[in-house]
């Protein structure tokens, strides 16, 4: 099933009723559920230090699948799609949440590629990670308008997003 299918057959009414949109509720929450676990030690939701790399590496391959096709959109190389284009958006902001539970202490070795400077300047990374997102949540707007120039400028908003932060904590 859709993810919006899911929100608008399920939870939908009820969000509504509350006078929110049901995907922008459900965006809300996965942010905040994820951003609260922007590394601050320990976590108990992943048994080991690997299991934590690898939900974090799997969680940014989905994201780059998708934005990929955006991408290749926005850059001529692809026929733009507004609903392909909408749809792929979608799931990089369901997922652009997600990664950053990853980032615990004692993931920094192992098959990484994070730098260890980002458990050394938390806020930095911290920030980094909410500007991303807040980017990815421009790009999801952007391709609900159907306009190719819209999706081109948010795509290089959230290129440079990314870049930033693999410029400061990933390793080459």
């Amino acid at each position: 099933m859709h993810p919006s299918t899911f929100a608008t057959t399920r939870i939908g009414p009820m969000i509504r009723a509350a006078g929110r949109s049901p995907l922008k509720a459900f965006a809300s929450g996965l942010l905040a559920v994820a951003l609260a676990g922007v590394p601050t030690g320990v976590s108990a939701q992943f048994a080991k230090p690997e299991d934590a790399v690898k939900y974090r590496k799997n969680a940014l391959f989905v994201m780059q699948q998708h934005f990929a096709r955006l991408a290749a959109m926005a850059q001529g190389k692809a026929p733009y799609d507004a609903k392909i284009a909408a749809d792929n958006a979608l799931v990089v902001a369901n997922m652009a949440a997600l990664p950053w539970a990853g980032f615990v202490e004692g993931t920094d070795k192992g098959d990484t590629k994070a730098k260890p400077e980002i458990w050394k300047d938390r806020d930095d990374f911290r920030q980094l990670s909410e500007k991303f997102v807040v980017e990815v949540g421009k790009l999801r707007t952007a391709s609900a308008t159907g306009r190719l120039d819209d999706l081109k400028a948010a795509v290089n908003a959230t290129a440079g997003a990314c870049k930033a932060c693999h410029d400061e904590y990933r390793a080459k």
